[in-house]
């Protein structure tokens, strides 16, 4: 379901998505084209932010943006926690 901007409630989440993969340096910089260091605060609000649109919009959603919301959770998690348990490189 799109809304009178043209956006649909998928498009939005995958958009949160993938600020979330640049915050991981999964993906450039869409302004910069470069790829960041992995932003694991960055991350953790983008996943906190899902959370939150998942709790808030629960029973209002058609089964399949609710299903991609959960799936897109889940991944984001995973990668979190694989995010987590990579060695840092500390730039001189």
């Amino acid at each position: 379901m799109e809304t009178e901007s043209g956006i649909s409630f998928a498009q939005f989440i995958l958009s949160l998505g993938t600020t979330a993969a640049v915050h991981f340096g999964d993906l450039p910089d869409p302004v910069s084209g470069e790829r960041g260091e992995t932003n694991l605060a960055g991350a953790a609000q983008m996943i906190e932010l899902l959370t939150l649109l998942q709790a808030k919009t629960q029973g209002n959603l058609e089964p399949a943006e609710a299903k991609l919301l959960e799936d897109l959770l889940f991944d984001l998690r995973m990668r979190f926690v694989q995010a987590q348990q990579q060695p840092r490189v500390v730039q001189p």
